[in-house]
């Protein structure tokens, strides 16, 4: 008995083999080949076979349909990824530019408003890392023409004044600096008090207006102008609005807490004055008059 067991195995090996092969060329062949009906014994004993491999046929075309399409999928989504990305980036850039467009617009605009000045625009581009809020360094050097302390300004109103001149930049100091002072007045005609603006170095506010006399007409909303004097920012250049009005250590003088035209946090544009003439005084009267109207917030023009 165990020597005939390793035959037996061999037999019904080679009688599967056979099958199998006798199957493929049946069902090779039966499209071409009529089968006489005293075949149908064997259509019967090899249906199971057929049916186990028409079903395994089409088991495999649906994976294969499926892996197909999940590959389209993927690829169509690899493309919408991309292409989202690229307009986000599209959309980004665009708005961008829109923003640089209207900050160009706004320097033309007081350009072409103060006659008085021969500006030379420029961009910020970079600040003091030790003290960003006192100094910036802008993108225009003796190359242009700057030169030390000619006053910087952007249509909001005055910034600063430039401190050193390199050939193809130059460092500003702004206002809230407060080793940089700055001969101010009320722009209300019936006042028309002076002081020096500068900034606060306790930080408590950005700037404000001293060596104001105690007796002086300043009020909260009052818009405060340069003066002119001290020989470098010409008369009329808008500085900010009053906020409140103190009186300093002693009970002499008050102060003034002033509200920056500018947005010093938001700098990136900026014109230089390299040149300034005197305006007749009526055109300066109507400016300022434009000013206490309201104009001064739009165009910043000297009052």
């Amino acid at each position: 008995m165990q020597t005939n067991e390793p035959m037996g195995k061999k037999i019904w090996i080679l009688i599967v083999v056979l099958l199998g092969i006798f199957c493929t060329m049946f069902f090779s062949a039966k499209d071409r080949v009529s089968i006489p009906l005293t075949n149908r014994t064997v259509i019967t004993l090899l249906a199971p076979f057929q049916s186990f491999s028409s079903a395994l046929g089409n088991k495999s075309g649906s994976i294969i349909n499926a892996l197909n399409e999940l590959m389209s999928m993927y690829q169509e989504n690899k493309q919408l990824k991309a292409e989202v990305t690229t307009l986000r980036e599209e959309n980004l850039h665009d708005n961008e530019l829109e923003a640089e467009n209207q900050r160009l617009k706004g320097l033309l605009n007081y350009k072409e408003s103060t006659k008085q000045f021969d500006l030379v625009t420029a961009s910020v581009i970079a600040r003091d890392s030790a003290t960003w809020i006192n100094n910036v360094v802008i993108n225009r050097g003796s190359n242009d023409g700057i030169k030390k302390d000619m006053p910087v300004v952007t249509p909001d109103g005055l910034v600063g004044a430039v401190i050193d001149v390199y050939g193809s930049y130059s460092v500003v100091a702004l206002i809230t600096d407060p080793r940089v002072a700055v001969g101010a007045l009320v722009q209300r005609s019936d006042s028309r008090v002076a002081g020096i603006v500068k900034g606060d170095i306790d930080k408590q506010v950005d700037i404000h207006m001293e060596n104001i006399s105690r007796a002086a007409d300043i009020q909260p909303g009052d818009q405060i102008i340069t003066s002119g004097l001290g020989g470098i920012y010409p008369k009329g250049i808008f500085i900010g609005t009053v906020d409140e009005v103190g009186n300093e250590a002693g009970g002499l003088l008050k102060y003034a807490a002033i509200k920056p035209a500018v947005d010093f946090q938001k700098l990136e544009d900026v014109a230089i004055i390299v040149n300034s003439r005197e305006l007749s005084p009526e055109v300066l009267t109507r400016q300022m008059q434009k000013a206490a109207d309201g104009g001064s917030r739009e165009t910043g023009t000297a009052k």
